[in-house]
């Protein structure tokens, strides 16, 4: 990996840790959804083993496999994270981070906490694969979760306040240069703080813990969709005007993880009001909202896929082929924007299959027709895979960044 990179460094190469901790958390999605915890909200390690116990040889290679991957990109993120702590404190001390600041994209800082949000959520789920036992003193772990939460959360909202502050006061935006959707993701960053509040939410029973952890998601909900309109139409203005800038192309999809965490939040804050108010939502609602979330990930994947092949984004960006004369091949941490929407679509499928359609009687787990629907997600997350060892490559191991 590169050491040092000083004034060359970005924010943005946070995204590398993120999509890792993603990836992690996205293979525990097999467990979560394909094995039974009847007794649990989420699959444990005791869940898993007992579940193992009377299966066949080879669902119990598939789950070692399985394993195997999430301790991978869990190895990875927490890596790449201690990477980009150390080169953004050198970067700090820059011409480059100064230039940042005041500027536009100063709005990337929020990936930060976006990704120490993320290392939580991973340290989650490894407790919960790896650690016997551990449901049974979770309700002692949730106060240390939401203060892990709160702090993410107030870290977000210092970044958030200190640059929008400065352009309320001074102004200084440059529109001519928001041709692309690059400050949504502030609106990425509160939308992944609700989602970490509604895990006590949806999964305490503490009648202290719930209703306090239940405000502070609809707190950052609601400013996650309020940022979510204002940057929307700022953008799409910019680039109707414009046109998307090229290097901001995969900032299309970002919308794909933004609604994905918007959609899990609602479903666990739905789920944990049958501790604070008793009741429970409808089968109804759940195919509504989940088939709702799917199409409006799958339009916005089409019309990014159709944008970015366009402008030939894939073949420059992510595979290093130059199509500008005879320069090398652009190099851009932004890239690393593909990978979430990939775990994104994979994820909140998962969701949409268990919750609109298994839970509803609508379609029977390990059925032919509920294999045919895992599949085209499945090929998705293995190539968001693909495209993360070639950024990987590109923009970390390469010598010549």
């Amino acid at each position: 990996m590169k050491p040092q990179l000083g004034s060359t460094y970005s924010p943005l190469f946070f995204l590398s840790a993120l999509g890792n901790g993603g990836l992690s958390v996205g293979f525990y999605i097999f467990f979560m959804f394909l094995t039974p915890h009847p007794d649990t909200p989420i699959a444990t390690f005791d869940t898993i083993w007992s579940y193992l116990a009377d299966m066949p040889i080879y669902i119990g290679i598939l789950s070692a496999l399985t394993y195997v991957v999430i301790l991978y990109f869990a190895y990875n993120h927490v890596r790449l994270l201690i990477w980009n702590i150390k080169e953004y404190r050198r970067y700090k001390k820059s011409d480059g981070y100064r230039k940042l600041i005041g500027g536009n994209n100063e709005i990337t800082l929020m990936v930060i906490p976006l990704t120490l949000t993320m290392t939580i959520n991973v340290m989650f789920v490894l407790g919960a694969m790896m650690v016997p036992g551990l449901w049974n003193i979770v309700e002692y772990l949730f106060p240390f979760a939401f203060l892990a939460f709160a702090a993410t959360g107030i870290y977000s909202l210092t970044i958030f306040y200190r640059y929008y502050s400065k352009l309320l006061i001074n102004g200084q935006f440059q529109h001519s240069t928001n041709n692309s959707l690059s400050q949504m993701i502030s609106s990425f960053t509160f939308a992944m703080n609700a989602v970490g509040f509604a895990a006590p939410t949806a999964m305490s029973e503490n009648l202290l813990i719930v209703p306090i952890a239940a405000f502070c998601t609809v707190f950052f909900f609601s400013v996650s969709a309020l940022l979510a309109f204002k940057n929307l139409f700022l953008g799409f203005h910019a680039m109707l005007d414009k046109g998307i800038s090229r290097d901001g192309s995969a900032s299309i999809w970002i919308l794909i993880p933004i609604l994905t965490l918007l959609g899990i939040t609602t479903i666990r804050l739905n789920h944990g009001l049958h501790i604070l108010l008793h009741t429970h939502g409808s089968p109804i609602f759940n195919f509504i909202f989940c088939s709702t979330i799917v199409s409006l990930q799958i339009f916005i994947g089409i019309l990014g896929f159709i944008i970015m092949r366009q402008n030939k984004y894939f073949p420059e960006f992510v595979h290093g082929f130059s199509n500008i004369s005879n320069e090398d091949a652009a190099k851009s941490p932004a890239s690393y924007a593909l990978i979430c929407p990939g775990v994104a679509f994979w994820v909140f499928g998962m969701f949409f299959l268990d919750k609109a359609l298994v839970k509803p009687g609508l379609l029977t787990i390990f059925s032919l027709p509920h294999l045919a629907l895992l599949l085209p997600m499945f090929l998705i997350l293995i190539q968001t895979i693909r495209i993360n060892w070639k950024l990987n490559k590109r923009l970390l191991y390469d010598t010549t960044l």
